[in-house]
């Protein structure tokens, strides 16, 4: 793929050359980390950045990432017969011993299968002999992977990170071993987690049946001590914006609240939290590697992290003091202290939102939701106070019971929050967020029926005829043909695996992208394979089989069971990480009988920093002066060059890229001032992607003064693969930075091509204009072009030295180059620029790079 990185959109996504990324050309076993979606929206996942290291550490051992590319970037790829490459070697993925897919929600299920088909690997599993890759499944649709069955040789229930490398050193033996398909598969089958759809069939009233003795279930794998599992300090950060672009800390894993309809609060259950020494050795380690500039802390439940207050303003000052973000996603009203929340104020604020996620006590005690109304309200009251306008609400709609008053609390309820805000507040807007509810397999709720289309759409026009009175409330709704499908597939079995298949050939693509998503194709793939999607949201008998029944989490039916009984109760079940066991069947700790009897020998219980939850206690830190971030003690302007994947950057990118440099290299740059303060950088003509300079600069200002040689031996080391640092020199503190004049470049034209180039050149060196259309905010205009080439002198058949004039006008210099010599094809031209010229002079000590 990286020969034809000047041909797709965003080919920094494809280089595979972030800060972090490992690269074992000569591993003995290599495993493709897939993620079937955009590369902005993998590398926010922080379950492959885990699985990236656990493999990684393993010197034997390589794990390589890959995204599925967009369609356009596909085209490409199928043009030019290349196939789906990993980022790290660019290693074909049928070459590898493994791929291992991210199930993190049901509407990415065709996109699996497109990054099968641009592997050129047969897409049913029974199509695949033992030369070709494993293919696994993990993450959360791993615990009912049913309609990707037939695709799929493998799926790993729960936590991945100790068991995929010995997965992976399995293939490696089983294949030294010459051994078939079926023998790798049953070894496998001895390991915990792993789920081999072949050797299940399924069975007559909606569940399965094992075909191998023995091997009638399966439990998920667990880590019982976070402290002593496998996190990253360093990990590949994204070039591009990602989706969540920040360093992401997993503080906790699992959650005991016990909402009723929440899936992953079942399935990685115990609670686990991370020992406040090791959360903060990954932190210092993660901000000094990674550069980033906000810091989120993860779990499912963050505001129930026994220790918050603690957590939070242990890096409060640090954060402050280096304009680091802190956010906090996952947190329950009334979590946040007065305290909390003066310091995230002082740094830069993010997104303030609060999930109810119904709208009256009655159903939020039906959900076990274990916030009341005061909650909510003290919470979004104390937001307010502290200078936030916007606060978002998460609420669901079709939940068990609901009535017409509870769709209607959602209005009343965003309406009294909105009272809360001071008066005059600017931009003050309260936002709720509607999603239609989805029974999830492995939840109390598994057995519930989900509304129709008829259903969602009456509550949705009602709600937006509510909110219609009132421009500072604002309604957000997911798309419920969105919610339907991924309700057909949450609970769904094998047989929706050929409309999977159809749909895919339809074109069914990136489905959870509202821009993409086609509900007709999925009407039609149904209707031609005779499957009744209706009937999977129907209400499922709770003494029936399921089809997931054999995929064990710990927590056993009868618990589930007992809490449905209890939500038709209004009854409350309380969190047992503070309080009496629930019973729901995990926990193996003083006798208990644990749900993964395998792993009942290993100390299974909640692991938390304090017996009862922390109560506010830290003073909040003196706020340092602006002062201190907005000092000008230097300038400087630092020459570069731009050479390998580097050249792919855009020059958005390079900005983020060099703000983080500058962190890694623990240099101080000056900040601005307001709301959301920024590093002053200011840069050249911006330079084409794909294009490669041996002379790029940008200026910053510090606020700790540095020698030009000090600052140069900090910044090199923390660029990252392809930007090359020449010298560093001083600038005056006042005068505006100039731009250059002119600048020079070689054009070398690749063969067979080459000769036709040189004759387009020479003929537009004998013309005394040129016209060309350039497309502008106000419109194409026509502009004459010849001037700006001052200089045109063949070195070589196929090498042109330019020097571009800027007096004028500033123009891409690829786009020039393509409009002067029009029937190259893009992938053949190869521009570098190679000196910039400042009033006639060119810069001193001209950089090296190549």
């Amino acid at each position: 793929m990286r020969d034809i990185l000047t041909l797709v959109p965003k080919p920094s996504h494809f280089a595979g050359s972030e800060w972090g990324a490992v690269r074992k050309p000569q591993a003995s076993a290599r495993v493709a980390l897939a993620f079937p979606d955009l590369y902005e929206v993998g590398m926010s996942y922080l379950g492959q950045a885990i699985l990236y290291e656990a493999v990684n550490r393993r010197p034997e051992l390589a794990a390589e990432r890959v995204y599925a590319p967009s369609r356009e970037a596909a085209e490409v790829l199928r043009h030019k017969g290349a196939p789906l490459c990993t980022l790290e070697t660019d290693t074909p993925l049928a070459d590898c011993d493994m791929l291992a897919f991210h199930l993190t929600h049901e509407l990415c299920y065709t996109n699996v299968l497109f990054m099968l088909d641009l592997a050129g690997l047969p897409l049913l599993s029974s199509q695949r002999d033992a030369a070709m890759p494993l293919v696994a499944a993990g993450g959360g649709c791993a615990f009912n992977p049913e309609p990707l069955a037939p695709f799929i040789d493998i799926a790993v229930l729960g936590d991945g990170e100790d068991i995929l490398p010995d997965i992976l050193l399995a293939v490696r033996d089983s294949r030294a071993r010459g051994e078939d398909r079926r023998t790798l598969l049953l070894s496998l089958s001895r390991l915990p987690g792993v789920y081999v759809p072949s050797f299940f069939e399924p069975a007559p009233g909606g569940g399965v049946r094992p075909l191998v003795p023995g091997y009638d279930h399966v439990e998920k794998a667990l880590v019982p001590d976070l402290d002593a599992a496998v996190f990253p300090a360093n990990r590949p950060v994204s070039f591009g914006q990602a989706v969540h672009d920040r360093l992401a800390v997993e503080i906790a894993r699992g959650c005991t609240r016990g909402c009723r309809f929440c899936h992953a609060g079942m399935i990685y259950r115990p609670v686990r939290e991370r020992s406040l020494a090791t959360i903060a050795s990954l932190v210092d380690a993660g901000l000094a590697a990674t550069g980033f500039e906000e810091l989120s802390f993860l779990s499912l439940s963050t505001g129930d992290f026994s220790a918050l207050e603690s957590l939070f303003c242990q890096f409060a000052a640090k954060c402050r003091r280096e304009q680091v973000a802190i956010s906090l996603p996952s947190l329950r009203a009334g979590t946040l202290s007065d305290s909390m929340l003066a310091i995230m104020a002082g740094i830069r604020r993010t997104g303030a939102t609060v999930a109810p996620e119904a709208a009256t006590q009655r159903l939020r005690d039906v959900i076990n939701k274990g916030i009341s109304e005061q909650d909510i309200l003290s919470h979004a009251g104390r937001l307010f106070a502290r200078g936030w306008q916007q606060v978002k609400l998460y609420f669901m709609i079709g939940l068990p019971t609901e009535t017409r008053a509870d769709v209607q609390g959602i209005f009343e309820l965003c309406h009294r929050v909105l009272a809360l805000a001071p008066p005059g507040t600017k931009r003050l807007q309260v936002t709720a967020a509607v999603s239609p509810f989805v029974p999830k397999p492995h939840t109390p709720f598994q057995w519930e029926r989900q509304d129709s289309r008829e259903e969602t759409a009456e509550k949705l026009a009602f709600l937006r005829s509510l909110f219609s009175t009132n421009k500072k409330l604002t309604m957000r709704w997911h798309d419920p043909a969105m919610s339907r499908l991924e309700g057909v597939f949450s609970r769904g079995d094998r047989n929706l695996a050929p409309a999977v298949l159809r749909a895919y050939r339809a074109g069914a693509l990136f489905c959870d992208w509202a821009d993409h998503f086609k509900p007709s194709l999925w009407d039609d793939a149904f209707a031609a394979e005779g499957i009744d999607s209706d009937a999977y949201l129907a209400a499922r008998d709770p003494d029936a089989p399921l089809p997931w029944d054999h995929l064990h989490t710990g927590v056993s039916t009868a618990f589930l069971k007992l809490e449905r009984r209890r939500s038709r109760q209004g009854h409350v079940t309380p969190d047992c990480r503070f309080g009496d066991c629930s019973g729901c069947g995990v926990c193996s700790f003083e006798g208990r009988r644990c749900g993964l009897p395998s792993q009942a020998h290993l100390d299974i219980r909640p692991r938390l920093n304090r017996e009862s939850l922390e109560l506010p206690a830290v003073p909040q830190p003196d706020t340092p002066s602006e002062d201190d971030l907005t000092r000008k003690a230097g300038h400087y302007r630092v020459w570069y060059a731009k050479l390998g994947p580097a050249a792919f950057l855009s020059q958005l990118e390079l900005q983020s890229v060099f703000e983080r440099s500058l962190r890694r290299a623990g240099v101080a740059p000056t900040f601005s001032a307001g709301f959301h303060p920024l590093p002053l950088l200011s840069f050249g003509w911006a330079l084409p992607v794909g294009v490669e300079s041996r002379a790029e600069w940008f200026a910053v200002f510090l606020r700790t003064p540095l020698s030009p040689d000090a600052f140069a031996r900090l910044l090199a080391p923390a660029l990252p693969e392809g930007l090359i640092l020449s010298h560093v020199e001083e600038l005056p503190m006042g005068r505006k930075v100039s731009q250059p004049e002119a600048e020079e470049f070689f054009l070398r034209i690749r063969e067979p091509h080459a000769q036709a180039a040189l004759d387009a050149i020479r003929a537009f060196a004998a013309q005394a204009h040129f016209p060309f259309l350039r497309v502008t905010k106000k419109g194409t205009k026509s502009e004459d072009i010849r001037p700006i080439l001052e200089t045109i002198e063949p070195l070589s058949p196929d090498t042109v030295r330019l020097v571009f004039s800027w007096r004028e006008k500033y123009i891409s210099p690829l786009k020039l180059v393509r409009a002067v010599c029009p029937d190259t094809p893009p992938e053949a031209i190869g521009l570098v620029k190679t000196q910039q010229i400042f009033g006639g002079l060119r810069p001193p000590n001209p950089p090296a790079g190549g």
